[in-house]
């Protein structure tokens, strides 16, 4: 796998083959990789530079580093395609994962100044306040935080949140959600987040706020919500 007299350098010529070991299955997610010490003396390179290439993989998200145990390859990113809008439960069955939501807390609260503004409402307007953890596979994917006027959205029960939120709203409503507008953050996980998503202090994790509108142009929801950086990817279609 290593050819001294290539000009290329050493570590990168290790992270290829790495790379394409993991790409091509040979290497699986949780699957140990040996010690930098293993990989030196078998390569008879320095563990400098197997370090280097092993962490070039871990900043890249293909590996992770547990401490006092090793380096693993990491779970998959689940990739998300930001050119239409979809519930969270919609896109995990598109992928063939069993989605599900830990309900965390819901109750209804009067709107404060930022959340009256993103649903177009008046001040302490009543509103749907629910917090829950979505899993994929049991997995912890996102925590969220969704706000809802309660005058707009009648009947909201902790059954139907705990489920899927827009199928209620459509089909049971007879609601046409439109379009919605995204902004997306990278931040390192709070104590809350870690606690939820099962993630060690100082992991990414991708902030994304969203406003969702119904057909007329009426705003329908204000969503805060922390993504599993190590799980989660977004990517976007861009035409010139």
């Amino acid at each position: 796998m290593i050819d001294k007299q290539s000009p290329l350098p050493i570590y990168f010529q290790l992270e290829h083959f790495l790379r394409g070991q993991i790409e091509n299955g040979e290497l699986a997610p949780g699957d140990p990789l040996p010690s930098e010490r293993e990989y030196a003396e078998q390569l008879t390179i320095s563990r400098m530079t197997v370090r280097q290439a092993i962490t070039n993989l871990v900043n890249a998200g293909l590996l992770v580093r547990q401490k006092g145990r090793g380096t693993f390859v990491a779970e998959q990113k689940l990739e998300q395609k930001l050119s239409g809008l979809t519930s969270f439960t919609e896109d995990m069955k598109a992928r063939g994962m069993t989605p599900r939501s830990t309900l965390l807390s819901f109750e209804i609260i009067p709107a404060d100044k930022k959340i009256a503004e993103r649903l177009a409402l008046k001040k302490h307007t009543p509103v749907y306040e629910m917090k829950r953890i979505r899993l994929a596979d049991e997995v912890p994917m996102a925590l969220e935080t969704v706000y809802i006027s309660a005058n707009l959205v009648k009947g909201l029960t902790e059954k139907v949140v705990a489920s899927s939120l827009y199928r209620y709203i459509e089909e049971e409503l007879g609601l046409a959600i439109g379009h919605a507008v995204q902004s997306m953050e990278a931040a390192v996980a709070n104590e809350t987040e870690r606690t939820h998503l099962l993630v060690s202090k100082g992991a990414p994790v991708l902030l994304i706020e969203r406003n969702t509108f119904l057909k007329d142009g009426k705003p329908l929801e204000y969503v805060k919500s922390s993504y599993r950086a190590d799980r989660y990817k977004f990517t976007i279609d861009i035409n010139r």
